[in-house]
């Protein structure tokens, strides 16, 4: 099974500079491994401690919030389309 990742272009150092990655994972946790497996380091930047994802960024699974899905536990199919989006704040 196949995952589009795109990668904001603050985390393109851990991708060699590439905006999509390709990984596999039935679910976004999982894909969060195989992402970290694929690019060492960026799962650290990405969730906290307990591997949830950090407060100030956004994952989508096909345009759809996680946290309005299942969060983490969310489940994954072929040719789906996860984005990672940093929070903008500013007034």
């Amino acid at each position: 099974m196949s995952v589009k990742v795109l990668i904001p272009t603050t985390l393109q150092k851990f991708t060699n500079n590439q905006a999509t990655v390709l990984c596999d994972g039935s679910d976004v946790a999982n894909l969060l491994e195989s992402l970290d497996q694929s690019c060492p380091g960026i799962k650290a930047r990405l969730c906290d401690e307990k591997g949830q994802p950090r407060r100030f960024l956004n994952l989508y699974v096909n345009s759809e919030d996680i946290r309005f899905l299942a969060g983490v536990n969310t489940p994954l199919q072929d040719g789906d389309e996860v984005s990672i989006v940093p929070a903008v704040a500013g007034g």
